[in-house]
């Protein structure tokens, strides 16, 4: 068996062209990763100080980071290697080549391809998040879902305007620096969570606009962002979790930060089900129940929400052989065996 391939470390270990060019494209990349993360933290700032800074400054910080965001895009582009030129002859190129000499990306535009072709695909998905998704009302022999995909190579996660549809998403090690958002969901089962032996994490998470849904958001790094969220299930381990206009949800949370309501109506809380919880969860002081409610002032406990009694809360064998399960099981199941009876 060959030896692995070693790359040098530094500049003055290179003997030749190739190697600078490795060198020059793992330089870049670390370089990227180090400017998203610093603008990440940007946003986590803002967001954090939205109490204390009046709504046209948020705007204009906003814009601020929007246009470092782009920037940064737009520098990242500029290194990125130039595909190599090919005649294009009848049908797609990659499709007249041999399978076994197609590149990484000649097989994800192949893969794209068969997707668009298979029965029950549909249109109009988000470029930014290469999600797994079918709509529930489909009655057909294919698959609810089609298999679970990597968003590795997305800038940012976002999935928006779905009824009745099952998406797996499975954030990867690049989206430390990125955050995503769901909107405008109705009666749909979205899994974000990732095995709970590996460290994936997304920078930060919005919801908004989402109802009679299930959503397992995985871990967050960041803050969780919840905004118009009704008659939901909401799972998620944060750094912080805010929550506001929102009614009818059952929490499902891991948060090391109090968790934050605000003008919301019978929220339920509950801790964290085990088979999303990782090693080092079990080292924090998860705060799940101890909530503040920003429109509640009285020294009385607020009537915004309460803690899920444990024999109301889902169980374990539900989020263990339910929730992940086969195509077999319809979307309107996994809500009703969630408790979202009502969709």
């Amino acid at each position: 068996m060959a030896e692995p391939q070693s790359f040098p470390q530094s500049a003055s270990e290179i003997t030749n062209s190739e190697e600078f060019f490795s060198f020059f494209q793992r330089a870049v990349t670390d370089a990227v990763d180090h400017c998203q993360a610093g603008i990440v933290r940007l946003s986590d700032a803002v967001k954090d100080a939205s109490s204390i800074i009046p709504a046209y400054d948020q705007r204009t910080y906003g814009d601020a980071i929007k246009a470092l965001s782009n920037k940064l895009q737009e520098s990242k582009a500029l290194f990125a290697p130039r595909p190599k030129f090919a005649f294009k002859s009848g049908g797609s190129f990659a499709q007249k080549k041999n399978a076994s000499a197609l590149s990484l990306s000649d097989a994800a535009v192949l893969a794209d391809q068969r997707r668009k072709g298979a029965p029950g695909y549909v249109p109009g998905s988000s470029a930014e998040s290469s999600l797994a998704i079918t709509p529930a009302q489909l009655r057909s022999p294919v698959p609810k879902r089609v298999d679970e995909e990597s968003v590795s190579q997305s800038a940012s996660v976002k999935v928006d305007n779905r009824d009745g549809a099952h998406i797996i998403l499975r954030p990867s090690a690049g989206h430390a620096t990125s955050s995503g958002t769901l909107s405008n969901l109705r009666r749909c089962m979205v899994d974000m969570s990732s095995p709970a032996s590996t460290d994936h994490s997304l920078a930060g998470l919005t919801l908004k606009n989402i109802s009679d849904s299930l959503i397992i958001c995985g871990h967050v790094s960041g803050a969780a962002h919840l905004t118009n969220v009704r008659n939901s299930v909401i799972v998620v381990a944060s750094r912080q979790f805010r929550m506001h206009e929102s009614q009818g949800c059952d929490v499902y949370l891991l948060s090391s930060g109090r968790p934050i309501i605000e003008d919301c109506t019978d929220v339920r809380f509950a801790p964290l089900p085990g088979l999303y919880m990782r090693e080092e969860d079990h080292r924090l002081e998860n705060q799940w129940r101890e909530v503040d409610d920003f429109k509640w002032l009285r020294n009385e406990p607020s009537p915004n929400w309460k803690v899920l009694e444990e024999q109301q809360r889902v169980k374990e064998e539900v989020w263990r052989d339910v929730i992940p399960s086969g195509p077999g099981v319809d979307v309107s199941d996994i809500l009703r065996a969630v408790g979202l009876n009502a969709v």
